[in-house]
C-alpha cells in the first residue's frame, strides 16, 4: 500500500517520506480502515520538524492523527462496527470512555503508533468512531484531533451554555471548531486574527465579535470593553506563553482558560495574580478526548447539521506542500491531504 513515514525531522519537512508498505491485517479486536482522507494539526509539524519541539513521538511513524475512511475488514471478536462503515480515526486509540489516565494515553496516532496518512491502518475497534451521515471524507478527516478538542474544551469540560462568551485565539483548526461550537451552542464568540479577511469569514461563520491583534495588540482590554468589563466565559488558548497573559486578562470571573497549544513557545514567566483574583479555571486539554466524547460531538453535528470548514485539500501526492501550507498560516480552518 501507498504511505508516508516520518523517517527524519526537517525544518522543511523533507523527512516526511513516501513509502510502499505491507497492508496490515487486523488483529481479532480490531478494524481495517480503507483512508480516504487526512487532515494536519499543528502537533504534526511539530514531528516533522527539527526547529519545534514534540515530546513522545517514535520515528519512522506513518503520521496524522486526523483520518477518515471505510471499514473494509473486521476482527473476527469485533461486533460493534461492520464492514462499509463510515468511520473516523482515534487520537487515543486506548481512550473509549471515562477520565483519560496514564494507560489510556500511553499512545496516540500518528506519533507513537502509525497514522493516518497511508490507504490503510488498523486500530482497535472500540475506539473508532462512526461518522456524521452528511460528512464527506474530507470534512470527516478533520474531527479526530481539531474538532475533538475543541468540543472537550468547551462542552464537556467547560459546560458550555447559550448565555456565555467565547475568545477564540486565531483561525486555525482548533479555532475554527471553537466558533462553530459557540455558534452551536447559541453562545457569543470572540475572534482574533491578524488577517482582516480570515475576520470576515468568522463573521460569516457567526461571529459575534473580531478582532485584528496587530493593530490592536492589547486585545485582551478591547475584550474586555466589549464585553462591559465583564470579560469571556471561556478562552481557546492556543498560544501558550505569548497568549496566556492576555488571554487571563480577557476572561472574566469564575471563567476558563482552556489552554490547548503552545503556538507561540514554552518557555516564559506568567503572572499568576488573575487566576487566583478572578478564581479563574485554567485547565489543559491533554490526549484530545475518549471515543464517547467523539460520538456525542457527532450527535451533535448531525443534529445541527453543522459542517467543519475545510481550507484546502492536497492531492496524496503532495502531501509535504500540505505541511509547508498549515505551517505558512495562511490557512482558515482545516488542510486536507486526500487519499483517493
Amino acid at each position: 500500500m501507498d504511505a508516508y513515514e516520518v523517517r527524519e525531522t526537517d525544518p522543511d519537512y523533507d523527512g516526511v517520506t513516501r513509502t510502499e508498505r505491507d497492508r496490515p491485517t487486523p488483529a481479532d479486536d480490531e478494524v481495517l480502515i480503507r483512508l480516504r482522507a487526512a487532515s494536519l494539526n499543528y502537533r504534526d509539524l511539530a514531528i516533522a520538524n527539527s526547529e519545534l519541539e514534540y515530546p513522545g513521538a517514535s520515528l519512522p511513524v506513518v503520521p496524522l492523527s486526523d483520518g477518515a475512511g471505510d471499514v473494509v475488514e473486521v476482527g473476527t471478536a469485533v461486533e460493534r462496527l461492520a464492514e462499509g462503515d463510515r468511520v473516523a480515526t482515534p487520537f487515543a486509540p486506548n481512550w473509549v470512555d471515562g477520565p483519560g489516565t496514564a494507560e489510556k494515553l500511553a499512545t496516540s496516532t500518528g506519533g507513537n503508533v502509525d497514522g493516518a496518512l497511508a490507504q490503510y491502518a488498523t486500530f482497535p475497534a472500540e475506539s473508532v468512531p462512526r461518522l456524521p451521515d452528511h460528512f464527506s471524507y474530507e470534512e470527516g478527516a478533520t474531527l479526530s484531533c481539531a474538532g475533538l478538542t475543541a468540543w472537550r474544551a468547551l462542552v464537556e469540560d467547560g459546560g458550555l451554555s447559550a448565555d456565555e462568551t467565547v475568545l477564540a485565539l486565531g483561525t486555525g483548526g482548533v479555532s475554527t471548531f471553537a466558533l462553530q461550537f459557540a455558534e452551536m451552542h447559541g453562545a457569543r464568540s470572540v475572534v482574533t486574527s491578524s488577517s482582516d479577511e480570515k475576520l470576515d469569514r468568522a463573521r460569516e461563520l457567526g461571529a459575534w465579535e473580531t478582532i485584528n491583534y496587530e493593530e490592536t495588540p492589547d486585545w485582551h482590554e478591547t475584550v474586555m470593553e466589549r464585553t462591559d468589563g465583564e470579560g469571556v466565559d471561556h478562552v481557546v488558548e492556543v498560544g501558550g506563553q505569548g497568549t496566556l497573559e492576555r488571554s487571563l486578562g480577557a476572561v472574566g470571573i469564575n471563567g476558563h482558560v482552556h489552554l490547548i497549544g503552545v503556538l507561540t513557545g514554552q518557555q516564559g514567566e506568567i503572572d499568576p495574580s488573575p487566576v487566583l483574583g478572578k478564581a479563574v479555571t485554567l485547565e489543559g486539554v491533554f490526549g484530545v478526548g475518549s471515543r464517547a466524547m467523539f460520538d456525542r460531538m457527532n450527535r451533535a453535528l448531525e443534529t445541527t447539521g453543522t459542517t467543519p470548514v475545510v481550507d484546502r485539500v492536497f492531492e496524496f501526492d503532495a502531501a509535504r506542500d500540505a505541511y509547508r501550507y498549515l505551517e505558512s498560516g495562511d490557512h482558515q480552518g482545516k488542510v486536507v491531504v486526500d487519499i483517493e
